[in-house]
């Protein structure tokens, strides 16, 4: 289906993701996660995503307290920073921040005890499960974030491969209130093929509602760079750009 944005062409044009707008997932404070290790390489990266066509970008560093104990405050400084340097550097970019959760036992005993969650616009709460072992509880998790008065926000469900013998789940998930995050590069099987399918079986089946670039380094910039525009991205309601009229949370 997405052959536009991957496929091969004589004439290579540089997309414009300017439709979209708004990156509402990346890891661009640099030193706090698995994302950009300098300053210097999220300037870079940030300079980059503004010629793919972006305007806001919401950065979301990984909070898994197994290995990135990431806080509010630790965000919010490493945050600071990155808006300096681009101001400094007359960079035309909002950059804000919120977090990506790890679905563990933290982040359980965070949301139960009301302790602060760094938010997409709309109180949106960006989460991720496990990639190799399906939580037990998933559904009621979920519903519970929602119970919470957040709207949940399930980052790359297509990489849980777990799923992708029976995909009706994300269906139920959809329908129960839980909004879905696809990576642009999954759809040209940069994770490999199925997650590839399952990122386009999602599409066609109307359950995405944002584009991320989920990027941690200028290698996934660069495998975006690489696609062809076409007047499909046009065509999809994807969500992103609604974001840009909200308030920040």
């Amino acid at each position: 289906m997405l052959n536009w944005l991957f496929g091969k062409s004589k004439a290579v044009e540089s997309v414009s993701l300017n439709r979209i707008g708004i990156d509402i997932h990346s890891h661009l404070i640099p030193g706090i996660d698995d994302g950009v290790e300098t300053l210097g390489e999220s300037i870079e990266m940030i300079r980059k995503m503004e010629s793919l066509g972006y305007s806001h970008i919401i950065t979301t560093p990984h909070v898994i307290w197994d290995c990135y104990k990431n806080t509010p405050q630790i965000i919010r400084q490493g945050l600071a920073v990155v808006q300096q340097a681009c101001r400094a550097e007359n960079i035309d970019v909002t950059v804000q921040a919120a977090a990506e959760y790890f679905i563990d036992e933290h982040f359980v005993e965070m949301l139960s005890t009301g302790q602060e969650l760094l938010t997409l616009p709309g109180n949106r709460l960006l989460v991720e499960l496990p990639y190799s072992t399906p939580l037990m509880n998933t559904s009621e998790t979920l519903f519970d974030i929602i119970e919470k008065g957040y709207q949940p926000v399930l980052a790359h469900p297509e990489r849980y491969v777990y799923f992708h013998s029976e995909p009706s789940i994300f269906s139920k998930l959809v329908a129960q209130g839980c909004e879905l995050q696809v990576n642009i590069l999954s759809l040209g099987g940069y994770y490999g093929p199925n997650v590839g399918k399952m990122a386009n079986w999602l599409l066609e089946n109307n359950l995405v509602t944002f584009l991320g670039t989920d990027a941690h380094k200028m290698a996934h910039l660069n495998m975006i760079l690489k696609s062809n525009k076409n007047g499909w991205l046009a065509t999809y309601p994807f969500q992103n750009e609604n974001l840009i009229e909200k308030q920040w949370q």
